[in-house]
């Protein structure tokens, strides 16, 4: 294939894109609208690199397995490059609890399952870097691009180029990597195309704070309690970065409204930290001190694109990828495993066929294909935390028979099962990491044993693998940091 290939956006799809496509061979042209980062490293880049167009820039990230698999077996060089530039990687070994690890057995498929970690902005800025010394790739900051070159014919858009804000039009196929803020359907619906949406709100808002250990300190050795858990009306996470960095995200469901405004300020971001063991620790003022605001994030939805309706294309030449085409809640760390997975995908399909509308078909299959399953289950798990959430501000709600049998069969034989089996945690972890469907690990007989055996299990037999708290609950933690914990339930009629 010899025509140019232009990509919008310089983000994390549009540069594993430009990765998978260049490393090919492919002539590419990346345009980004926001400027390049400043010199200075991955601090100076975490500090000042302005990028409107990522909202999420300084939230937590870890990067799964599936991205992780993609570096080591189709770019070595990066792998090793991220990892001199101090980014970590975290074992499957690493995450089991002193319990767990106590029963678990090594086996050679566990290094699969390994989490790359890092500031957004480090490991961006090598990503960048690499992508930019590929021969056949120019990376273009600063340009904005104002549309699509092309024209409808028989109801579908044949794409021919990009047209940008100064008036040059440049011609090639167009990769749109414009991420949530992408106009490329905007166009479409102008030039009369309308592709069909899923779209609903995720329920959730975020909230990050960045930290860095004190010379000479580590982080605290695993416990018991981990540094991630879901206390129901609070998600929390411990991420570990670069160069002795870490970052801390509370995750507050939209309905708790006085819970998610007082999480902003600093001093009550921290207070909530420290009633939560697991935490606690890492932001000993012994061990670390804070060096970033709370960065707040919002208007999170699950949204799922089809650019190919019932196996009919209805653009050639025009790719979206990235949060354009497919989002989900960022709670599982999916989105920029999306992002390296559609670039494969992009260029395996753009090297494998050589019909427009061959390929506008088979991408959009393969798409649905790759990350249809994680979408669905993500919504699933976002309907249902919502409902939760809801549940939880009313002092009058009784679950009925179903919603316990479900929590029932979660507590007392999923998580169970999970705890004190490494082998059966091995095959659940695949499924979170995108190395498989998420799915597939409870539909195999001798796991779903395991579970039905967990949960038939008396309790009295299990206490042991139960998880310890997590910490307080709803109106003890709001109280103990000047939070009103009847405001919302008042607000909301149910107080």
């Amino acid at each position: 294939m010899d025509q140019p290939i232009l990509i919008i956006g310089a983000g994390m799809a549009g540069l594993f894109t430009a990765l998978a496509l260049g490393s090919r061979g492919h002539a590419v042209t990346v345009l980004e609208r926001d400027p390049p980062p400043p010199d200075g490293g991955a601090d100076a880049a975490f500090a000042d690199w302005s990028r409107r167009g990522v909202g999420h820039l300084r939230h937590s990230h870890a990067f799964l397995a599936r991205l992780r698999s993609i570096l080591i077996e189709r770019h070595p060089a990066l792998h090793q490059r991220l990892l001199a530039a101090g980014c970590q990687e975290l074992s499957f070994a690493s995450g089991l609890s002193p319990r767990s690890a106590a029963r678990y057995k090594p086996e050679p498929g566990d290094a699969d399952l390994t989490v790359l970690t890092s500031r957004r902005t480090t490991l961006e800025l090598v990503l960048r870097q690499y992508v930019a010394e590929l021969p056949t790739v120019t990376l273009r900051s600063g340009v904005n691009v104002a549309g699509v070159a092309g024209a409808v014919t028989d109801g579908v858009f044949v794409c021919e180029g990009l047209k940008l804000d100064d008036g040059e039009v440049l011609q090639g196929i167009v990769v749109d990597a414009g991420g949530r803020s992408s106009q490329a359907f905007d166009w479409l619906d102008e030039a009369g195309i309308k592709a069909p949406e899923e779209s609903e709100d995720a329920g959730i808002l975020y909230y990050t704070r960045h930290y860095r250990l004190r010379p000479g300190m580590e982080p605290p050795e695993r416990g018991a309690i981990p540094g991630a858990g879901d206390l129901g009306f609070i998600k929390y996470g411990v991420f570990p970065a670069d160069n002795g960095c870490f970052s801390i995200t509370l995750a507050v469901p939209e309905i708790e409204e006085t819970l998610r405004l007082a999480v902003m300020r600093p001093e009550t971001f921290d207070a909530l930290c420290t009633q939560m063991p697991g935490v606690a620790g890492w932001i000993d003022p012994a061990r670390s001190e804070a060096v970033s605001k709370v960065f707040g994030m919002g208007d999170l939805k699950s949204r799922w694109r089809d650019m190919a309706p019932g196996g009919r294309p209805l653009a050639l030449n025009l790719f979206p990828i990235g949060d354009g085409l497919v989002r989900t809640n960022p709670l599982y760390g999916r989105g920029c495993s999306f992002a390296a997975v559609s670039g494969e995908l992009v260029a395996e399909t753009l090297t494998g066929q050589a019909d427009p509308s061959a390929r506008a078909t088979a991408f959009a299959a393969r798409v649905r294909s790759e990350l249809g399953p994680y979408f669905e289950d993500m919504r699933s798990q976002d309907r249902a935390a919502i409902r939760r959430a809801r549940n939880a501000l009313n002092p009058s709600y009784r679950p009925g028979f179903k919603a316990r049998a479900m929590k029932s069969f979660t507590d007392d034989g999923i998580a169970i099962a999970l705890r004190r089996d490494p082998a059966l945690l091995r095959e659940f972890m695949r499924g979170f990491h995108m190395l498989e469907d998420s799915r597939a690990w409870l539909k195999r007989p001798a796991n779903a044993v395991k579970v039905l055996g967990a949960w038939a299990t008396p309790r009295g037999l299990k206490k042991d693998w139960y998880p310890p708290r997590l910490g307080p609950g709803r109106a003890d933690m709001l109280a103990a940091v000047g939070i009103d914990p009847a405001a919302d339930p008042r607000r909301l009629g149910f107080a």
